[in-house]
């Protein structure tokens, strides 16, 4: 949630800088205005209005004692009581809709952002060369058939398209991926973090997925007395919410997360050709960062993340670029995005492994997340996330990166350890 007193100050501002993720929200800052204006009028009112009925409320004892008559006195307590609850009543749309359109506006990108989609996009640094084979190489489909790694036939079966099963040494390829990530981040001092698969809707609006885009994600049904859960769909609706209602101590920053946990995603994608396989699924595994920090170290905590997505892309030995994301192609809640996009032969191009993104106090002002500073002030945290990482693209550039000419799949030396084994074949 952007910052209304920023928004009454800098109207303009904020509508030129929404403008540069494709929002057109002259409309919706306009009739912020207005039911601010409104907001503040109508408690203006109703606090005279308690006033005049407190001191009209002085007055009956002086009346009975005078033997004057108090029912007209009443008479206007009873008005301006009226008075007071209609405003109530008013104030509660008022709020109701203003919270609304608040809830409705996307995070400010940052300044230094290109406007614009993914046209904008600007490659900051490459790692690495492409794989260049001396024999007809396969798709990862075919080698992960070939090798008995995937069963994708009976992942439709038995849950339609975007599903497969990890079988035999495919189940611990992928498992010792994840075991890879999640060794890198213990050791770098992040807190391992098992959560519930099932979230609560408060976590969707902290993260800025609601109520937008909560028709993308896998709600449960419940009975009409239970809590409403849905399916999460990456740990950072989870972890961003672990400080929702908390005030920290800024002794307590940072705050360094990871959770290991399969995502649930309604869109799975299009199916084509180049999108085969397991690049785009309704469920995959992931292990996400996520960071709460002091504001003024918010940067300092996005550069840790993207070197942390880098190094464990660099220590599978894949070649990759990172991306800075113009503005429109960040998210809803994010100010701004990294991509590490790593190159799967067959598909002749880049595919984004991991998105490391700010959301400033976007999220913390959603789920009022503080921290108390020293001195005393009270302000809102900052929440960073990153993908650290996910496995349905990993997996199918690991073994087209590094198939051989006889079909076998050589392991990269830091999965070796989980394998106990350096080459994968039939």
């Amino acid at each position: 949630m952007l910052d209304i007193k920023y928004i009454k100050e800098q109207p303009e501002e904020v509508i030129a800088r929404l403008a540069k993720k494709g929002k057109d929200a002259k409309e919706d800052i306009e009739a912020i205005l207005r039911l601010d204006a409104d907001r503040r009028a109508i408690i203006g009112e109703n606090e005279a209005l308690k006033a005049e009925q407190n001191k009209t409320n002085k007055l009956i004892p002086q009346y009975k004692k005078e033997g004057k008559d108090t029912a007209p006195i009443f008479a206007e307590m009873k008005a301006l009581g009226a008075k007071t609850k209609e405003n109530d009543e008013k104030l509660k749309e008022i709020e109701v809709q203003l919270t609304s359109f608040m809830l409705g506006l996307p995070n400010l990108p940052d300044e230094d952002l290109l406007p614009g989609g993914k046209e904008n996009n600007e490659p900051l640094r490459y790692y690495g060369e492409p794989r260049k084979f001396d024999f007809e190489a396969k798709n990862h489909v075919d080698l992960c058939t070939d090798l008995g790694l995937i069963d994708y036939k009976r992942g439709v079966k038995l849950s339609g398209n975007g599903f497969w099963i990890y079988s035999g040494l495919g189940a611990r390829l992928e498992w010792a991926l994840l075991n890879y990530f999640i060794d890198f981040h213990t050791n770098n001092n992040y807190e391992l973090m098992l959560v519930p698969h099932m979230l609560g809707y408060e976590c969707g609006l902290t993260a800025g997925q609601f109520p937008k885009f909560q028709d993308d994600v896998y709600w449960m049904e419940t009975a009409e007395d239970e809590r409403r859960r849905f399916m999460l769909p990456t740990a950072e609706t989870a972890l961003v919410s672990l400080h929702r209602d908390e005030i920290l101590t800024e002794a307590d920053l940072p705050k360094k997360y990871i959770s290991y946990t399969p995502c649930f995603r309604r869109e799975a994608g299009s199916y084509r050709a180049d999108e085969r396989g397991m690049v785009r699924g309704h469920q995959f595994n992931k292990v996400e960062m996520v960071q709460y920090t002091l504001p003024e170290k918010s940067d300092e905590a996005f550069e840790e993340l993207v070197a942390n997505a880098e190094n464990l892309v660099k220590g599978l030995g894949f070649h990759f670029r990172t991306v800075k994301l113009a503005a429109e192609d960040c998210s809803a809640s994010m100010a701004r995005t990294y991509d590490i996009e790593i190159n799967i032969p067959s598909m002749n191009g880049y595919k984004e492994v991991s998105s490391v993104s700010n959301a400033r106090d976007y999220q913390a002002r959603r789920g009022m997340m503080r921290v108390k500073r020293d001195n005393g002030k009270m302000e809102f945290v900052h929440t960073l996330n990153g993908s650290g990482l996910a496995t349905s693209r990993i997996f199918p550039a690991l073994v087209e990166q590094n198939q051989n000419a006889d079909g076998s799949v050589t392991v990269p030396e830091c999965l070796r350890k989980y394998l106990g084994i350096d080459v994968i074949k039939k």
